[in-house]
């Protein structure tokens, strides 16, 4: 096991649907391919997590319906404690619709059901396992309160507190960002959270100095198919991607963030190294189709890493 992780986080079933180019508005145009999967935010990241050998605990919720037993038979396949995820009686679990456009591009519509109903009593009850981990990660799939309530727990206990801001909102409490140790946004969360454009090296410098102002200790600006941009301590730089040919980029953000935390040491002393490993993780998940599918494991990562 490399190291112990708890996710607060969202739980869908994508809908996926195979198209060549998104419609104009009054047109109708036909899918080439209707597929399910498992996916949600926290959920990938979760079982990239598993996948890249940390132990992984899930505090969320799902609908009393086929696809909430769908997705505690996909989390138990892939080796994630499901103790903490509890069913909401009457709800729906959460679905996404995701337009996957020829190019791999993709939009993607939510609905929230059961995902909304996590509580801070939820986090509560998983209040040991959250003491006992390296890494506590959430996401904004998922109510704020909990998110909160995880953050001040593990930092009472001196746990390493990981923040996706996604999808991006740009009223984020002044109190989760201080409880947050490390933050990875992409250019448009990073934009919606400090107001700045992020479209050049500059650009991602000053934001990172706003997210150190708000006491965040490290920053990792994700800018897609370039890579990553990392500002912590004494390290400011752009670590490239992987170049590979994406078929659909479903979750790609979701395994870095998973992986990331399998290599990283708590106190962060090893970021670079971290992003590299995180980076060639999502290499592999850009390449497939699907969330939970496409995400590699540990072995495979690692074997790549070595050959290049």
């Amino acid at each position: 096991m490399m190291n112990k992780v708890t996710i607060v986080g969202s739980i869908n079933v994508d809908n996926i649907m195979h198209i060549k180019k998104l419609p104009q508005p009054g047109e109708t145009i036909a899918m080439s391919e209707f597929s399910k999967a498992a996916g949600g935010k926290g959920a990938n990241q979760a079982v990239a997590s598993s996948r890249a050998k940390n132990e992984t605990i899930f505090v969320g919720r799902v609908g009393d319906d086929d696809n909430g037993r769908f997705m505690l038979e996909q989390f138990k396949d892939n080796g994630v404690n499901v103790e903490h995820v509890t069913v909401t009686p009457n709800e729906q679990t959460g679905q996404a619709y995701i337009l996957l456009q020829e190019s791999g591009q993709n939009s993607i519509i939510i609905q929230h059901g059961a995902n909304f109903d996590v509580t801070a009593a939820d986090v509560r009850n998983a209040k040991s396992q959250i003491e006992d981990s390296d890494f506590v990660i959430a996401q904004f799939e998922t109510p704020l309160e909990a998110t909160i309530e995880a953050f001040k727990i593990a930092r009472a206990a001196g746990k390493t507190t990981i923040l996706n801001p996604a999808p991006a909102r740009t009223d984020i409490p002044k109190e989760l960002l201080e409880l947050t140790d490390l933050i990875t946004p992409n250019e448009t969360e990073a934009e919606s959270i400090t107001g700045i454009k992020v479209d050049s090296e500059e650009s991602m410098k000053k934001s990172s100095e706003l997210f150190h102002k708000m006491g965040i200790k490290g920053v990792i600006i994700t800018i897609g198919e370039r890579g990553s941009y990392v500002s912590y301590e004494d390290i400011e730089e752009i670590i490239p991607a992987f170049k590979v040919k994406a078929v659909d980029t479903t979750a790609a953000g979701d395994t870095f963030l998973g992986a990331l935390s399998s290599e990283l040491k708590p106190d962060l002393s090893n970021l670079k190294e971290s992003v590299v490993y995180a980076s060639k993780s999502s290499s592999f998940t850009v390449q497939k189709l699907g969330a939970f599918p496409s995400i590699p494991t540990r072995d495979v990562v690692e074997q790549a890493l070595k050959e290049n």
